[in-house]
């Protein structure tokens, strides 16, 4: 039994996916953590691999900004309110998410979550109700080694910091750099942040450093993702 990570896949197609599991060796014993930002940006925004990876018993779910995003945005894409209702507070605040949405890739996400509704009407409610019940933060151990998983980093860090004491946007939107250090005996793995940002001798590569891991590659500037094995910190890259 293996545990694997991965994060960031944008539109990733479910073929190329596949593959990269298949170069690893991944098996149905084996687990594999998503660490979020499936949706967005390519291809038919990530619906499609958001469903396969929803219909598997081994994969874990973390949630992240852009499923945060989609969450958020749930009162405008349904489009609850009728013609001459009173909006309420929570449509002006879902609107706001909406456009942030929007303005982070979200267009593409939205026209084939229309076109799955109109196929199947139940298909978007368990899309919601999946990332709904996705967690923000696993803790797990793999061979001794102690992992947190998490879809960006910790805003504002403090190792005596309970973890229940983050707010969720410190999860979801952190933005560490190269200097940044996390907890000194458990590495903390994330996305988010595309290594290229980070340092130009990494662009399209995994950085690890002494207290964490980053694990989004780029695959929305056209890398292809990177799976990370936690139990050998073995990277496999896609094609």
């Amino acid at each position: 039994m293996k545990t694997y990570t991965i994060s960031d896949l944008h539109g990733y197609p479910v073929d190329k996916f596949k593959a990269l599991l298949d170069k690893a060796n991944f098996s149905d014993t084996d687990t594999l953590y998503i660490l979020g930002d499936v949706i967005d940006r390519n291809g038919d925004g990530g619906v499609s691999l958001l469903r396969y990876i929803m219909a598997q018993p081994n994969f874990g779910f973390i949630l992240c900004n852009h499923e945060d995003m989609l969450l958020k945005s749930r009162l405008v894409i349904e489009e609850r309110t009728e013609a001459g209702k009173a909006l309420g507070i929570e449509y002006f605040e879902s609107l706001s998410e909406y456009s942030c949405w929007m303005l982070n890739g979200g267009g593409v996400t939205l026209e084939h979550l229309r076109d799955l509704s109109e196929e199947d009407p139940g298909a978007v409610k368990e899309v919601f109700d999946y990332l709904n019940n996705s967690p923000h933060i696993a803790a797990l151990t793999v061979n001794g080694r102690d992992f947190l998983l998490v879809h960006a980093g910790f805003e504002g860090f403090d190792e005596e910091k309970k973890l229940s004491d983050y707010a969720p946007s410190d999860l979801l939107w952190a933005r560490p750099t190269m200097e940044t250090e996390y907890f000194d005996d458990i590495i903390t793995v994330f996305g988010h942040t595309p290594t290229l940002y980070l340092s130009d001798e990494h662009r399209g590569k995994v950085i690890k450093t002494r207290t964490w891991i980053d694990i989004d590659v780029g695959c929305s500037q056209g890398f292809p993702p990177a799976l990370l094995r936690l139990d050998d910190l073995e990277v496999f890259y896609g094609e």
